[in-house]
């Protein structure tokens, strides 16, 4: 199996506050949407956020269980310490739950996160130690 992945797909209890989210509040451009099901974001070249509706990823799973997202983030990089701000402050306006203010992170670097209206918890970070070369490889530098 190739180190890579193409989907990344959270089960979700409410799609359309998905959707509201992140289109209407966050301006994302949906690849596909069917409603009642599944909303796909194009994240990166080759990879797509999907939010399913749990019943049905629960009915593809060929479970009863309907999981919810825990133990993870989703991480977005940004240029700078003020675009973290400026990033946790929309999507605040856009009814997410701030966990946590943009601060100095053991990284060194500053980051904040937040939580979607369902509960997808998302890290905004400003890495010193983050590259990414022409080719799309990324470089990870330690802290100091």
């Amino acid at each position: 199996m190739e180190q890579r992945a193409h989907f990344l797909t959270v089960a979700t209890a409410d799609l359309d506050a998905a959707r509201r989210f992140y289109v209407d509040g966050l301006g994302w451009h949906p690849l596909l949407d069917v409603p009642g099901e599944i909303v796909f974001f194009q994240i990166a070249p080759g990879t797509v956020l999907g939010f399913f509706a749990a019943e049905q990823f629960a009915a593809d799973l060929g479970t009863t269980t309907q999981q919810a997202p825990a133990g993870f983030t989703l991480s977005h990089n940004v240029a700078d310490t003020a675009a973290v701000d400026r990033v946790l402050s929309a999507a605040a306006s856009a009814g997410a739950t701030i966990v946590k203010p943009g601060q100095q992170a053991t990284f060194g670097g500053y980051h904040g996160h937040f939580t979607d209206p369902n509960g997808v918890t998302w890290e905004i970070t400003h890495n010193p130690g983050w590259r990414t070369t022409e080719e799309g490889t990324v470089e990870l530098t330690p802290p100091p």
